[in-house]
């Protein structure tokens, strides 16, 4: 039930649409019983009465408007059903837009330790395969859930109002329909979990091929991956077609059992007509409405087997559709509206990944407008220690400060928005140079643009472009080199005029020459910003305020230029390496 009431929840703005649908349901599959009645009242009365040339004769009129309501109700009946099933489809659409929005919203909200749970390929899955078995559930499984209890309902009445023996005698095969049901959900419901998982890790592997082909073709691993994908393809197939042939396995007791019904029909109402306890009329009737007992069985089958397939996307969606993230504002979070002056200090901080400690007790202070020069071997912390400065990641110990206050205590929104990041693998959308630029801030003059660009010593590259900074950028930047896209990441960040400028090894991929230029643009920025850059090259650190070089999470040095070259440390020895 309670998936049913999330569904309710979710239909806001179409709610009032769905009643009537369901409403005009009810009406349409009621009105199934009356061409039978009619059907009973002309044969009883016209055709197997012993008045019948009398009764033909002195009331056709009344035979006329019989023959007229059943043509009639057929047709209100087939509007009815056409007007109803629009009305579905609307309703469901704005079903799966409403739980779409809700869905990206959250997902767009969470944080860094969700996309380290959850594969991109999944969370694809769930956000269109999973969906549209939303939809499917509210456009046709509850619809027929509906027509079939409305159908048999009615018809048991009709069937009781007629004979009551009767109407046992054709009950009498439900409870075997009921059981082998009931049997079927039992061994069904696991399977379909489980062919949602395999489709889940399918897309995950086509996602990672995708995205990463550049790599499977350098590395000639393509038939390795081509193998690697069909099993997971096969997997996939193998799931589907054991919970198929459990379908097929049942489907034939149902469908011999719903058929059994026309043997009843046969056997006890020949017997019944024979004794005399019911009329010809009346057995035409039964026999008119044997389909309206026979069809909701034989349909229960489907039912149950979409309600699975409904129960296995739903619970997925719903994981994601009510998870919340960790890393949100305080209740008191502290209102600083305007622009950050950009002081910022460690306090003892320490952090884990699971067991793994990657920061354990470092302190240092960056005054406003510093720049200041993390370096260190690989895996020495280096980037989750400026990931704390956004709240990436929130700290196990300790405190980060920005402007003297604990960034816990900040609203996201503004800590997020007076820092500007950049870092080495650069992510650029599938979009203009231009718009790819002005990311953070949409409404930037064209002035601006050039002027960050230029700063990143991106403007040249970029007017020699084929459309200039009109010039669509391929998925993930293709067709730019690494030092192009290091360069546009570095503009883009510099767009937002931060206060504090984050910069993971953005220049790795340039030359020398480009570097120097940078770093003299960086020194006349035309605001006042604290720069804080994770940098491997001592050309980089050379002019730091301040240099801090971190091993195993722990900072080992740290001193200007000049005071680092004099200690015999790890700084020494890669100013000894680059000289």
């Amino acid at each position: 039930m309670f998936l049913f009431r999330w569904l309710w929840k979710n239909m806001k703005g179409c709610r009032a649409i769905y009643i009537v649908a369901l409403f005009m349901t009810v009406i349409c599959q009621s009105m199934y019983i009356l061409t039978p009645y009619f059907t009973q009242q002309i044969t009883d009365t016209f055709i197997i009465n012993e008045n019948a040339a009398e009764n033909l004769k002195n009331h056709s009129d009344l035979l006329v408007w019989m023959l007229i309501a059943m043509v009639g109700f057929t047709l209100i009946r087939g509007a009815l059903q056409y007007g109803s099933n629009m009305m579905y489809e609307h309703s469901s659409q704005m079903l799966i837009y409403n739980v779409r929005k809700v869905l990206f919203d959250n997902i767009e909200k969470q944080d860094a330790t969700f996309y380290n749970r959850y594969r991109t390929g999944d969370i694809m899955t769930r956000v269109s395969g999973d969906i549209d078995m939303i939809r499917h559930s509210v456009a046709w499984i509850i619809k027929t859930m509906l027509e079939c209890v409305v159908l048999f309902s009615a018809s048991l009445i009709f069937f009781f109002s007629i004979d009551w023996l009767m109407a046992l005698c054709m009950l009498a095969l439900t409870p075997v329909i009921m059981f082998i049901t009931w049997l079927f959900k039992r061994k069904v419901g696991p399977m379909w979990v489980d062919l949602r998982e395999r489709l889940s890790t399918m897309n995950t592997a086509a996602e990672e091929n995708i995205s990463g082909n550049r790599v499977i073709k350098a590395f000639a691993r393509e038939d390795h991956e081509i193998e690697r994908f069909d099993e997971y393809s096969k997997a996939y197939n193998m799931a589907n077609k054991k919970a198929a042939f459990m379908w097929l396995k049942f489907f034939p007791y149902l469908e011999i059992t719903a058929q059994s019904l026309s043997v009843v029909m046969l056997v006890c109402g020949g017997l019944f007509v024979i004794s005399g306890r019911i009329t010809f009329g009346e057995y035409t009737a039964f026999s008119g409405l044997i389909w309206t007992l026979s069809n909701p069985m034989r349909t229960l089958g489907n039912i149950v087997n979409d309600l699975q397939r409904f129960t296995a996307s739903a619970n997925k969606i719903i994981e994601i559709y009510y998870g919340s993230p960790r890393i949100v504002d305080r209740s008191d979070a502290i209102d600083k509206p305007d622009r950050f002056e950009g002081r910022v200090e460690f306090d003892n901080v320490s952090f884990s990944y699971g067991d793994t400690k990657v920061l354990d007790g470092v302190s240092f202070t960056v005054e406003p407008g510093e720049t200041v020069v993390i370096m260190g071997e690989t895996g020495s912390g280096k980037t989750t220690l400026v990931d704390l400065i956004p709240r990436i990641y929130d700290v196990d110990g300790g405190a980060v400060k920005v402007d003297g206050i604990n960034v816990t205590s900040l609203k996201l929104k503004q800590l997020r928005g007076n820092i500007g990041v950049a870092t080495q693998d650069v992510l650029l959308y599938s979009d203009t140079i231009d718009g790819n630029i002005s990311f953070g801030d949409s409404d930037m003059p064209e002035e601006d643009v050039y002027k960050v660009a230029k700063a990143a010593d991106a403007d040249g590259f970029i007017r020699r472009l084929s459309d200039g900074y009109d010039t669509i950028v391929g998925e993930r930047g293709v067709g730019l080199s690494g030092g192009q896209k290091q360069r546009i990441s570095l503009a883009r960040a510099l767009a937002v005029k931060p206060a504090i400028l984050i910069l993971d090894d953005t220049t790795s991929a340039v030359d020398l020459e480009t570097e120097k230029h940078i770093q003299e643009a960086l020194a006349s920025l035309d605001f006042s910003c604290t720069k804080i850059i994770i940098a491997q090259r001592i050309s980089t650190a050379r002019n730091a305020d301040k240099i801090i070089v971190l091993k195993d999470g722990k900072i080992l040095e740290q001193g200007t230029h000049e005071e680092l070259i004099q200690r015999d440390g790890y700084y020494r020895e890669v100013y000894e390496l680059q000289k």
